[in-house]
């Protein structure tokens, strides 16, 4: 099965600098990115831009119209309305089923925001632990994930910010 995961740094180019990490471990065969995109978002801009990482399509790439019907839904749909609002909805229904649901929109929406970015990985078959050693010292923070619960719990206990903040 595979996992999308969602990582957020503390500035614009942190996302787009962890590509270079990424594609090392994928190099190693720790990881297989079947895809990836990444938002950025300026200290005084509107709102994010968004890219999609192209270099790692494969067979199970989702592909630009999942992107962006995901960072429509995240970003531009408070801003557009309700009448547009609707209809994205019923498309984004079925992205509850991978874990994209209301609760997954909030906590990106809340962690996302000017002078921030985030990495989306949609992955299979992860060395956990030798993924986490890798990352650590990114600054990353764990925004959502598909993994099982356990999987899930020892990602957060890895990023923990153990300065007291």
């Amino acid at each position: 099965m595979a996992t999308l995961t969602v990582w957020k740094f503390d500035t614009a180019e942190g996302a787009r600098k962890a590509l270079a990490l990424l594609e090392s471990l994928a190099k190693q065969e720790l990881i297989t990115i079947q895809d990836a995109a990444y938002v950025y978002w300026e200290d005084g801009a509107k709102r994010p831009k968004t890219k999609e990482v192209g270099r790692f399509t494969g067979a199970g790439a989702l592909g630009g119209a999942f992107w962006g019907l995901l960072f429509g839904l995240l970003f531009l749909v408070p801003l557009l309305g309700a009448a547009v609002g609707a209809g994205i909805g019923a498309a984004a229904g079925s992205l509850a089923k991978v874990g994209i649901d209301d609760d997954f929109v909030r906590r990106v929406r809340e962690k996302v925001s000017p002078g921030t970015s985030a990495l989306f990985v949609l992955s299979t078959g992860a060395v956990v632990d030798r993924v986490l050693a890798e990352f650590r010292g990114t600054g990353a923070e764990l925004i959502s994930t598909n993994l099982s619960g356990d999987q899930e719990e020892l990602l957060r206990e890895a990023f923990v910010d153990t300065s007291g903040r």
